[in-house]
């Protein structure tokens, strides 16, 4: 035994070394070792190594355990160890690692060949080791498959007729294989014939009913909860495939729609303002599906050897920050859309009311400020991305995490109705006959209400089992909720950049005139121009035509040209 003393901060080579052959424990704990050096423990018989409360403990040399027997146990609870030794670990039966919270990776799992008990600092860990057995039940397991019968007939028997570990095992046993198989020569190999298989040697050490009918199993503490369950991050295989697929559409669809209207030779309107703020939202969203289909790819079958750096790494922190901003920005973006359209349609005929980029510019700098705040309150400790593996805040143990929680389902749920309300007055206004038909404006306004709706639809899901989950009454599990995470919630960021642009007249002729100015689809440009001057030029000869144009006139007539 050798504690409290501080001022040791080393364990150098063979420092054990001219000790009695019995087995030893030794109790090393509360000093100031800070590292172990190769062959530190050589030329003893280890039962058990007490290293906990080494506060300073940083580095075990990977043979620092060669040239010794053992241990059966190791405790290095309390250390700062980041690493374990490669060599060495076959004989620990028991593994003591509370409070050890540096130590993120283990090793290769084959290590642990008679590992029973594992008291380990993260529950991750612990699904390393679930259903594992020790070396040798995996050799007895691999080649016997039908031994249920045999294990009812032993566990029937007599204590006096049971195999035990004594001089008579292999006679015993070889006597039961000749009664099962008597017509089998010495030299042939029934089906079950044990002495085919293990030398000698094994057969002496292996007791049938003990280690066979009665297998030990791991045990290992603490056990992974809901919010972190034995999978990769994903969990499903074809989630695998659909998060690459969706996260390339949403990055390159809406970067491309960024690029077509930023650079665009027209006068930048409300309404093209308030797409590229969309747009730089779902490409955000993207980014963060990136991410996380980048890690899980890069951990798929290893999660519970990196779990602990990438939840509490700045990686995970990054993403709960980019999915939170973009989802809120998006759904701020949305709103404002949607209220613009309603707005142009109600006050169509008052050029005074219409709603200018000056107007529109503080209106998102507020939702930009809103999104930043909402997307960095889990980083200064309200709620927290380091819950679950896909980085979202579903912590909700505090009051304050959970009303943070209930907050943004609140306001995603009044968007939601603002939205479907402005919908239907749309609707009504299109539907209107004291309207000009041949508006352009209401069909835009149309088309676009439909799509707001059609995107809020498939967020429904989404919001009602958060709802659920923020009064800690969850009706999905952390593994189903990935699928609503692919399927459902960043489908709007992979639609939007189609369906409210690219899918436009409007941005097929910005589009093709950019490319002519890279020398492309030169022809296709020409041909937008055209038409563009056309149609201005008709626009132009109906407003003369009449004697004193109306105001309301002017106000369509100006309305129809931005908006193609």
């Amino acid at each position: 035994e050798l504690c409290d003393n501080l001022h040791m901060t080393t364990i150098p080579q063979n420092a054990f070394q001219g000790m009695n052959n019995e087995s030893l424990t030794l109790k090393l704990y509360k000093n100031g070792f800070e590292d172990i050096h190769s062959h530190a423990f050589n030329g003893t018989k280890l039962n058990q190594l007490i290293l906990k409360d080494n506060k300073n403990l940083r580095w075990i040399h990977n043979d620092a355990l060669r040239g010794a027997t053992g241990p059966d146990v190791l405790d290095i609870s309390s250390t700062a160890l980041e690493s374990l030794p490669s060599y060495g670990l076959e004989a620990i039966q028991v593994l003591n690692a509370t409070s050890s919270y540096s130590l993120k990776s283990l090793p290769p799992l084959d290590k642990f060949s008679s590992l029973l008990e594992a008291v380990l600092t993260y529950p991750s860990h612990c699904c390393a080791f679930r259903n594992l057995r020790t070396e040798k039940q995996n050799s007895l397991l691999s080649i016997f498959d039908n031994f249920s019968k045999e294990c009812e007939s032993t566990m029937r028997k007599p204590t006096n007729e049971i195999f035990y570990r004594d001089d008579s095992f292999n006679a015993s046993l070889w006597s039961v294989e000749k009664n099962t198989y008597p017509f089998a020569t010495d030299e042939e190999a029934s089906p079950y014939s044990y002495s085919a298989i293990f030398y000698d040697s094994e057969m002496t050490s292996f007791d049938f009913e003990y280690d066979f009918c009665q297998p030990k199993t791991l045990t290992c503490t603490p056990e992974p909860d809901a919010f972190n369950p034995c999978e990769d991050i994903l969990g499903y295989s074809f989630l695998r495939v659909l998060i690459w697929f969706i996260n390339i559409l949403a990055i390159a669809g809406n970067f491309t729609v960024l690029l077509v209207l930023i650079t665009s030779h027209y006068k930048l309107t409300v309404p093209r303002f308030l797409m590229c703020n969309l747009s730089f939202a779902d490409f955000c969203m993207g980014l963060y599906l990136l991410l996380i289909a980048s890690v899980d790819a890069q951990t798929s079958g290893q999660y519970y050897n990196h779990a602990i750096d990438w939840q509490t790494g700045s990686g995970c922190s990054t993403a709960g920050f980019f999915t939170v901003f973009a989802s809120e920005l998006s759904v701020y973006t949305l709103t404002v859309i949607t209220v613009e359209r309603w707005h142009t349609i109600t006050y169509a005929m008052q050029l005074d009311r219409k709603l200018r980029l000056r107007h529109a510019v503080p209106i998102m700098l507020g939702g930009w400020i809103f999104s930043i705040l909402i997307a960095a309150l889990p980083l200064l400790g309200i709620s927290s991305y380091m819950k679950v593996s896909i980085c979202l805040p579903m912590d909700i143990e505090t009051g304050l995490s959970q009303a943070y929680i209930l907050l943004i389902l609140v306001l995603n749920v009044i968007a939601f109705i603002v939205i479907c309300a402005c919908y239907i007055k749309i609707y009504v206004a299109v539907q209107n006959p004291e309207l000009v038909a041949a508006n352009k404006d209401t069909k835009i306004a149309k088309r676009m209400a439909i799509l707001i709706f059609t995107d809020f639809t498939c967020m429904a899901p989404i919001s009602f089992f958060a709802i659920s989950a923020a009064f800690k009454v969850p009706l999905i599990t952390v593994t189903n909720s990935k699928i609503l995470l692919v399927l459902f919630y960043p489908v709007n960021s992979c639609a939007n950049p189609f369906l409210y642009a690219i899918f436009t007249k409007a941005f097929r002729r910005d589009f093709f005139l950019l490319m002519s100015k890279l020398g492309c689809c030169k022809s296709r440009a020409e041909l937008y121009r055209m038409n563009c001057f056309s149609t201005y030029t008709s626009n132009c000869k109906k407003g003369s035509s009449a004697a004193a144009p109306s105001k309301a006139s002017q106000a369509l007539l100006l309305l129809s040209a931005l908006e193609k």
